[in-house]
């Protein structure tokens, strides 16, 4: 039989890894922006409608304009941490599933105990099982 298991991705932070993310998170940061950009004209050309009040316009498109700004400061926080970063370390970058055949006298804890992938500039250099 075979089951479902999470296994971890993680990172080995090298120089051309950090300038990825970096680009990453500005180009992230940049969408928020031009998000931001685009819900205030939204809100001025809907103002000219006067389809609803001007108050519960505003209420609403200032909410998601907030909410924007708040993921702003998120990736600068981010970018902040890269810049902490030291070269070498590791980091998570996400978990995928692996199938995991599962027999009769398999060890389940072995079988269960966390796995990693870990990569290097795009290349895989350690499985830890």
């Amino acid at each position: 039989m075979q089951i479902i298991k999470k296994v971890l991705i993680k990172q080995i932070v090298t120089e051309k890894s950090k300038e990825k993310l970096r680009s990453s998170f500005n180009d992230h940061k940049m969408r928020l922006e031009q998000e931001c950009q685009q819900l205030r004209f939204e809100q001025r050309k809907l103002e000219n409608k006067r389809s609803m009040s001007k108050q519960e316009l505003s209420q609403r498109f200032q909410q998601e304009i907030k909410n924007r700004k708040e993921k702003i400061k998120l990736v600068d926080f981010k970018i902040e941490q890269l810049d902490i970063l030291e070269t070498g370390s590791e980091i998570t970058e996400k978990e995928v599933e692996a199938l995991v055949e599962v027999k009769e006298g398999s060890h389940w804890n072995k079988i269960m105990e966390e796995s990693a992938i870990v990569i290097e500039d795009d290349v895989v250099v350690r499985i830890d099982e």
